[in-house]
Formats: C-alpha cells, sequence, structure tokens
C-alpha cells in the first residue's frame, strides 16, 4: 500500500479503558490521522477496539507493530510501568512517539528518553491531558500576551474523590512495592499534570517543600485478594518558589469528594487573574473566569468555538475533549514540522518536581531544583 503523506499512519499500545474514552475517538475523528493499528497483548480487546474506531489491524506483540511500516506514530496507552520500556522501543524502531505519563518513576529515566528521542530525531509528547483543555490554553495565553502582567500566585489543585472509598481497587502501586513503607502515589499520577500546568505558567520551579501522608489505611489493590494494609500515600501538599519569583501552592488528593477530573488552577498577576476549573458537573466539562484590579468580582468567560476542536462543546465528556485537542497538536506538528509542546523533556521535568517533592517530605525541609543538569532541547 502506498503511504498517504497527507496523513499520519498511527499505532495504538494499549486497549484499555482510557485509550477507548479518550486516545483512539481523537484518531478517528482527525482526518490527518490514520489509525493503522491498535496492539494489545489480549487480541479480543484489541479486535473490538480495532472494529469500534476503524483500525486496520490487530497486533499483539508490540515488537512486531513497530516493524510495520505504515506504523509513523506510537501511542503508549498502557499501565505506568510500561511507559518507559515501550517508548524507548518505539525511540530505537525510529517512530515518533506519544506516552501516557508519567514516562517514567526516576526523572533521570525520562531525561535520557528525552535525549535518545532528539538523538533518533523523532518527535515525542506526554500525555499531559489538561495543557489540552480550552480554558487552560487561554489563560496561557492571558500569560503570553502580557494579559494578567507579571505573576505573582499560581495555585493548582489536582483532587477528587477516586479512591475515597475503599473497596475501589487502587491500581496506581509500583512492582514490587513495600506496603509498609510510604508509597507516593497521588504525588506521582496527578501530580505529574498539575506540576507541568503550574511550569507551563510560573516557569522553571526554583524550589518546593512538601508533604504526604496515607489516609485511607486499608484498601483493595488491583491484583490482591482482599482488603490490604497498604500505606499509600493518598494526599500531598506542597510550596513552590519559582525562578520568577513567584509563589505557587499544589495539592493533590485521591479522596477529597468532588468529580473528575478536579483539576483547579488559579493565576493571580499585576494586571488580572484568572481561574480554570476543570470539574465535570451538569454536563459541563470545565469553566473559566476572569477578574481585574478594577473589577475585581470574578467573571465567566466564554470562549468562541474556535477554542474547542471541531464536533465538540464544553458538554463533550472532558476525556474525549481535551485529548482530540492533544492528538490534532501533535499530528500537526509532525507532519507540518511546527515547534513541539509538551514533549518527554517536559515530562522529566514534571517527574525532577515530584521527585522533589517525595525527597522534601522525606528530609522534612526544602529541596532545590534543578536535581539534574540536563541539556535543554534547541
Amino acid at each position: 500500500m502506498t503511504r498517504d503523506s497527507s496523513r499520519l499512519g498511527v499505532g495504538v499500545i494499549g486497549a484499555h479503558a482510557w485509550a477507548e474514552s479518550a486516545h483512539l475517538p481523537g484518531y478517528h475523528a482527525y482526518d490527518r490521522a490514520r489509525l493503522v493499528a491498535i496492539c494489545d497483548t489480549v487480541p479480543e480487546r484489541a479486535e473490538r477496539l480495532a472494529e469500534k474506531f476503524g483500525a486496520e489491524r490487530v497486533y499483539t506483540d508490540h515488537r512486531e507493530m513497530l516493524r510495520d511500516p505504515d506504523v509513523q506514530m506510537v501511542d503508549v496507552c498502557t499501565p505506568t510501568d510500561t511507559h518507559l520500556p515501550l517508548s524507548l522501543d518505539a525511540i530505537r524502531a525510529g517512530r515518533h512517539v506519544l506516552s501516557e505519563k508519567p514516562l517514567a518513576h526516576d526523572a533521570k529515566d525520562a531525561f535520557m528518553a528525552a535525549r535518545l528521542a532528539d538523538e533518533a530525531g523523532v518527535r515525542t509528547k506526554l500525555g499531559f491531558t489538561f495543557r489540552y483543555s480550552p480554558a487552560i490554553r487561554q489563560i496561557h495565553q492571558w500569560i503570553q500576551d502580557g494579559t494578567l502582567g507579571e505573576i505573582f500566585h499560581v495555585h493548582g489543585l489536582e483532587q477528587n474523590s477516586q479512591f475515597l472509598d475503599p473497596h475501589f481497587p487502587l491500581r496506581q502501586v509500583p512492582a514490587g512495592a513495600n506496603f509498609s513503607e510510604l508509597i507516593p502515589s497521588s504525588v506521582v499520577g496527578y501530580g505529574s499534570h498539575l506540576l507541568d500546568l503550574v511550569r507551563w505558567c510560573a516557569g522553571e520551579y526554583r524550589s518546593v517543600i512538601g508533604s504526604m501522608r496515607n489516609f485511607v489505611p486499608e484498601r483493595e489493590v488491583r491484583g490482591y485478594e482482599g482488603l490490604q494494609r497498604i500505606n499509600v500515600e493518598d494526599g500531598t501538599v506542597a510550596l513552590a518558589e519559582f525562578e520568577s519569583g513567584a509563589h505557587g501552592i499544589l495539592q493533590t488528593s485521591y479522596i477529597a469528594v468532588g468529580n473528575y477530573p478536579g483539576v483547579e488552577l488559579r493565576v493571580y498577576g499585576s494586571k488580572g487573574a484568572a481561574v480554570a476549573r476543570l470539574v465535570e458537573e451538569n454536563g459541563i466539562a470545565e469553566t473559566l473566569r476572569f477578574a481585574t484590579p478594577d473589577a475585581v468580582e470574578f467573571r465567566e468567560v466564554t470562549l468562541p468555538e474556535s477554542a474547542y476542536p471541531p464536533g465538540t462543546t464544553l458538554h463533550t465528556p472532558w476525556p474525549e475533549l481535551y485529548y482530540r485537542n492533544l492528538v490534532r497538536h501533535f499530528v500537526d506538528e509532525i507532519l507540518d514540522g511546527t515547534p513541539a509542546e509538551c514533549t518527554f523533556y517536559d515530562g522529566a521535568k514534571s517527574q525532577e518536581v515530584v521527585n522533589a517533592i517525595v525527597q522534601s517530605h522525606r528530609e522534612r525541609r526544602w529541596v532545590d531544583l534543578p536535581l539534574i543538569e540536563a541539556e535543554v532541547p534547541a
């Protein structure tokens, strides 16, 4: 078959629920993407989603899929511990890569993957879903064009009640983890998103201090029978100082009552303030509010239709709304050669701050950044 240069051939690894609700609808809806293959170790899972989203073929071994000449970009949508090895295999095969977050548990590994991708000349993107919220992108634009003035404070929260019920199985536990020691979890799963968003708005972190806690001592854990006594971190608070001089407040929680995704970003500047609330309520995915020094009561902001991917509205479920935006950006970056955004390097910088907050908790002190001297991509 002759490759159509106007469309990007995509292969997706992983056929679980998040692929079905977020990733695959994005490729199916975008006419510049060609869904070549879905790969999963369980063939029935891959076949069902291939039929639903129109993928041309199915694989059960990702190495076989990487040899498919029609697959130009690989989407890694699998359990956390597999993100890094699968992404490295794709890079070594010369394929562009989108990976779900976090890319790695240790920032050193994430920086290594970013460097190898640069050396291989392939594009990367981290699945930082919330960067592709229309409300968040508007706030970022207001920061870039000076609408908000000098940024003083950035407050970031990602908290919902996903794991408040101890009988809802926890799946964010690294293989071989010691259940008696505090296992960083919400700061990894939620914090990687949040720390990236805040860095995108306030710039590089200079120093952080955090506190992590377990609030639900017994819970079900995927892969184990019955309730487990597990010292998993299900809530973190942190303070941050930025190179710009701004201050930050951060919180992640698995057990704070409220709906998905539970992200709230507040940015306060010398000329204005903005609050994006990504909490799905009454069928609305998100809200955006704005205030100025002369009109301090926050008012609702309605974004134009052009802020949303074609065919979506505020009533589109948030996983699909944000991922359709993310997919369009990545496909366009590759086909048009436009500047990269939200890359593996950004994922490594986010992981570096996660590692610093964990270190600060264990050593009960502020931790300065960067922890790792890594070359900034051109």
